[in-house]
């Protein structure tokens, strides 16, 4: 067995390499029209062979970047005696590529889960091996997500009658980003700011979020009845979907169950627009948050288990 770069002539063998039974596999449609559309390239792809036969795969993903952002997924077939050997190889050649082209550390690992992992044997199995092999190459920090999703069938929400909603300047939302980091329960913004000052954060948050494919005219600043504001809210988009995106409630405001109005404005914008299909994601210990997304008729659909250098 051998471990290479992927061509073009793989792609097809790529798209549709066998899912394994223990995860939430990749939409073969997804990542076809991810390749047709370069978020996934045949440059940013490793293959295990042998005999001209695929036997693994590890597929980068990225938007338009020179190096990929995030690794999607990493595929042994049950006949490889040491799936995390090979999955290693496969993922130092990808993390030796990335690096020549100037990645300042290799792309996080988001290994999708069904919600009842742990109770399931052949789950269990399918994440020790990915785990154990991201680490050895380096992805040591662990951060386990809820994914939701909401469809039409779940109502759109009432128009709220305590919060008001009106567009804001980009210095605005610099800053309204800045204070609703104070105290927040997302672990990759209290991570941030363990090695930046908040507003350095706050314009991170801000760039991101612009570079999404959601558009900027749907963000909007939250206020009370007087006008003063009281959180933010961020609708986004991804490739394939609306995207919930960020909200956030103004320390001074918490504790009033505004992220309830918050929520619903998000799924009112994206509903009232024709989406078939919105998705969020929060992190297992925010529990505030997932309770929203509860009351909302979000479906927990899968957990995201994601692996990652340490900052």
């Amino acid at each position: 067995m051998r471990v290479r770069r992927a061509t073009p002539d793989d792609v097809d063998a790529l798209v549709d390499f066998p899912d394994d039974p223990g995860l939430v596999g990749l939409p073969r449609a997804q990542v076809r029209e991810d390749f047709a559309a370069r978020r996934m390239r045949p440059e940013w792809s490793w293959v295990l062979e042998a005999e001209g036969r695929l036997l693994g795969r590890a597929l980068w993903w990225g938007r338009g970047d020179t190096a990929p952002s995030a690794l999607d997924t990493v595929d042994v077939l049950p006949e490889v005696a040491h799936p995390r050997a090979a999955a290693v190889e496969l993922l130092r050649g990808g993390h030796a590529d990335f690096a020549r082209l100037g990645a300042p550390s290799p792309p996080p690992y988001t290994v999708r889960l069904p919600a009842n992992w742990r109770e399931d044997a052949t789950v269990t199995r399918s994440v020790t091996w990915r785990r154990e092999a991201s680490s050895d190459v380096g992805l040591t920090s662990v951060l386990e997500r809820r994914q939701y999703a909401w469809t039409p069938e779940s109502g759109v929400p009432a128009r709220s009658t305590r919060v008001v909603f009106r567009q804001g300047s980009d210095d605005e939302f610099i800053d309204l980003f800045r204070q609703v980091a104070q105290g927040s329960l997302d672990v990759e913004t209290r991570r941030a700011l363990e090695t930046m000052d908040e507003l350095s954060q706050a314009r991170d948050d801000f760039e991101f979020y612009v570079s999404c494919p959601g558009q900027r005219e749907w963000w909007r600043v939250a206020c009370d009845g007087a006008g003063a504001p009281v959180g933010l809210i961020v609708p986004s988009a991804t490739p394939y979907h609306r995207n919930v995106g960020y909200l956030g409630v103004l320390p001074s405001s918490r504790g009033r169950g505004l992220v309830d109005d918050l929520l619903g404005e998000v799924t009112r914008i994206h509903a009232e627009s024709g989406a078939g299909r919105i998705t969020a994601t929060t992190d297992m210990t925010n529990r505030p948050m997932a309770a929203a997304f509860d009351r909302a008729a979000y479906e927990l659909t899968e957990i995201r288990l994601v692996l990652a250098a340490p900052r």
